[in-house]
């Protein structure tokens, strides 16, 4: 198998994962606080990760790699859980997953001013476009969605976006799953003390629901899925699997529908269907063009 298929298929796997965090948080924040989960997600991660890098003898990553992976820690691992956490307590998962169409659009923009492309006049059209058709989007839910979980959901696609471009650019040299996992481990002593602090004082009360998604996030969306998506994105290009996130609203969707029996309106299956066209437009004046220099998985 060739670089190119293997970073297809490892982005592919990522996005399926990452498909299922937004309802795996909605469950779980209708018991947990969610500064608790967002910490307990990130500490019950790093511990993981800190084991990997140990067993695994990886070399410390240099001064300006810390920055770097600094920046990967507040998008992805603190910035992206906490605001979709406090987001959830007031929209629904399906309501929520409409604004994630956005993240391509937030992770192309993050790479064009990290990597120094000029992207054609027609890229910022469609991204104009797809913005409007987000906060047009919004506003018509009128009273029925809350403006609050809006603006939070767009807070965490900015962070998640710059999280997400500086991780694909750091992972050609310092290795996809390194990425994912220094970042935990930088944030673990402050995420480990948060989670001790603001731990519930029983979990007898918990239900299991509460529970897997919980654990759902703690695994899969805050490591496991990384693993694939930063490795994707290193073997195969930020520009080319990255637009495999388009993917993730249908994913999304039919998770909310399925296994939360949420509503689905036609409105929000045609808004998202319009955004990923708008991104996808996007992406197709974008010229990116990923400098690999190495991989180092």
């Amino acid at each position: 198998m060739d670089r190119v298929t293997a970073g297809w298929i490892n982005g592919f796997i990522g996005v399926v994962i990452f498909s299922g965090s937004l309802p795996a948080t909605r469950v779980a924040v209708m018991q947990f606080d969610p500064v608790f989960l967002t910490v307990a997600r990130a500490a019950i991660a790093g511990l993981l990760a800190l084991c990997l890098l140990v067993v695994l003898k990886q070399k410390r990553p240099s001064r300006s790699e810390i920055v770097s992976l600094l920046v990967v820690a507040v998008g992805v691992v603190v910035g992206f859980p906490l605001l979709t956490a406090l987001a959830l307590k007031h929209v629904t998962s399906a309501h929520s997953i409409v604004f994630i169409g956005l993240l391509p659009l937030a992770t192309a923009i993050f790479g064009v001013f990290r990597g120094g492309e000029r992207p054609a006049p027609a890229f910022w059209l469609f991204s104009v476009l797809g913005s409007a058709l987000v906060a047009g989007f919004a506003l018509a839910q009128g009273l029925a969605a809350s403006p609050a979980g809006d603006l939070l959901m767009l807070a965490a696609v900015i962070v998640c976006g710059l999280g997400y471009a500086e991780g694909g650019k750091l992972s050609r040299t310092l290795g996809g799953w390194q990425v994912i996992s220094w970042a935990l481990v930088l944030s673990l002593p402050l995420m480990l003390a948060i989670a001790v602090l603001r731990m519930p004082p029983t979990f007898s009360d918990i239900e299991p629901p509460a529970i897997f998604g919980l654990v759902y996030v703690s695994l899969f969306s805050m490591l496991i899925g990384f693993v694939f998506w930063y490795r994707g994105l290193s073997q195969g290009g930020i520009a080319a699997v990255g637009q495999l996130q388009l993917l993730q609203p249908f994913f999304g969707l039919a998770l909310a529908a399925t296994l939360l029996h949420e509503p689905v309106t036609w409105g929000m299956l045609a808004v998202t269907v319009a955004v990923i066209l708008c991104v996808a437009g996007a992406r197709r004046f974008a010229h990116v063009a990923p400098r690999v220099r190495r991989e180092a998985l």
